[in-house]
């Protein structure tokens, strides 16, 4: 079942559609922004709350670049930081809706694009667009079009991205590669990867480090795999209803998924993704797939100089996109204080400097990036050259119907690792979904 209205390809990029046209552009060259414009503070508010899972040290350090941001021009608001921590966001996501449903929303609150921000905010009437924001703020010159195009339903803005990240990425320990003599590029196969692996073993060293008591840890590294059987464009049909989740390349990605079990760390089922990273910086495991918030958790740990990075394996070429950003509800408490937020979570400068912390690169094409860190640098040309797809474990590519029944199979799998349920269940949510 089609998931996606609509999709165009040209001979970089794919070019999905959802409620609204899907699509993510390169980055124009990156200079610095123009100043922004904020509504005068006061009219008796005195708080701004802000909701988000962002609770992990990279994540919160991040933020805080955000709130600072704010205060510089309104130095009287306090700043609540409403934060929910646990399961990449699914545990925010619940108690926001519980939030949304009793209308007691907070003042703004962080969604990704695409499926999630249609189906969870924008068609149950929970969020104000804010067009008119984005022209006063001339932000459509300096937004990539297929940023723009993924928070636009029936054509008004319904979020202020932040930030870009980058989903299909495999860290690993300098150290513990280069002891066990294994070499790596931006080039390896999946074959590759289980030739490490049994290396590896034999060391007596685990490969992988999995955080599964997030699921969503376990759905990124099979999405990340089924990129790797299907490639970019084919990754990108399967959303439009175009390849069957019965497909031998789906069985293969689930067989794979399947192998990396035989070599993940003991506890993987008590650990978060950032427990796992932890594992990886100590030599504990070598390698951990994840998406690139790992980097800011990193510098945050002061452990960036121990670890290295390439593409998940087989996915060279395509650029999984996790975009961050930020909401105007309807019924905000305190609107004047919720309007001055998205002015400067959506500035330049506030992007800027919130990206390093949480290991992103801006969303908008203008930020200053004479501060950016090599891994920046690396994930943001691959986002200008590579094919962008959107992501499954981070609500873009799939609406929450679907996402949820594939937490739910993949939870089973995790216990009985059996491929024919697995991609029985998938072919099941396809159809209830679509």
């Amino acid at each position: 079942m089609s998931f996606l209205k609509s999709i165009r390809i040209n001979r970089r990029k794919i070019v999905l559609g959802s409620a609204a046209t899907v699509a993510v552009a390169p980055f124009a060259n990156y200079g610095i922004g123009a100043a922004q414009d904020a509504t005068p503070a006061g009219d008796g508010e005195e708080q701004l709350e802000i909701f988000s899972w962002w609770t992990t040290p990279g994540e919160a350090a991040g933020l805080q670049e955000l709130f600072d941001a704010f205060s510089a021009g309104n130095p009287e608001v306090e700043v609540i930081n409403a934060a929910v921590a646990g399961g990449a966001g699914s545990n925010a996501q619940v108690a926001l809706q519980t939030r949304l449903s009793a209308n007691q929303p907070p003042d703004s609150w962080q969604s990704h694009p695409g499926a999630e921000l249609f189906a969870r905010y924008v068609e149950p009437g929970y969020t104000e667009p804010v067009t008119a924001l984005w022209e006063e703020q001339g932000w459509h010159d300096v937004f990539p079009q297929g940023v723009v195009d993924q928070i636009t339903f029936d054509g008004e803005q319904h979020l202020v991205p932040v930030g870009v990240h980058r989903g299909n990425v495999i860290f690993y320990n300098k150290q513990v590669l280069a002891d066990n003599g294994i070499e790596i590029s931006d080039d390896w196969t999946l074959d590759d990867y289980f030739a490490a692996a049994g290396t590896l073993s034999e060391a007596g060293v685990a490969s992988l480090a999995l955080g599964g008591r997030d699921t969503f840890a376990i759905v990124q590294l099979f999405e990340n795999t089924l990129l790797a059987t299907l490639g970019a464009e084919d990754f990108g049909r399967i959303w439009l209803g175009e390849i069957g989740w019965d497909d031998e390349r789906v069985t293969q990605a689930i067989e794979y998924l399947a192998r990396y079990f035989d070599s993940v760390n003991s506890d993987q089922a008590a650990l978060t993704w950032d427990g796992a990273a932890d594992l990886v910086y100590a030599g504990t495991a070598a390698f951990t797939s994840m998406g690139d918030w790992l980097y800011g958790d990193a510098v945050a740990k002061e452990q960036q100089d121990n670890i290295g990075w390439v593409n998940h394996p087989g996915t060279g070429g395509s650029f999984a996109a996790v975009i961050d950003g930020f909401t105007m509800p309807v019924g905000a408490p305190h609107p004047v204080n919720a309007r001055n937020w998205l002015i400067a979570a959506g500035s330049a400068e506030a992007q800027a400097a919130f990206a390093p912390f949480k290991g992103a690169i801006p969303a908008r094409s203008d930020a200053d990036a004479s501060g950016f860190n090599e891994y920046m640098q690396w994930s943001a040309g691959s986002f200008g050259a590579d094919t962008v797809v959107p992501s499954l474990a981070h609500g873009g590519a799939a609406p929450p119907q679907f996402q949820t029944s594939v937490n739910d199979a993949i939870i089973t799998f995790v216990v009985d690792l059996d491929v024919a349920i697995f991609q029985e269940a998938l072919v099941l949510a396809a159809e209830d979904a679509g």
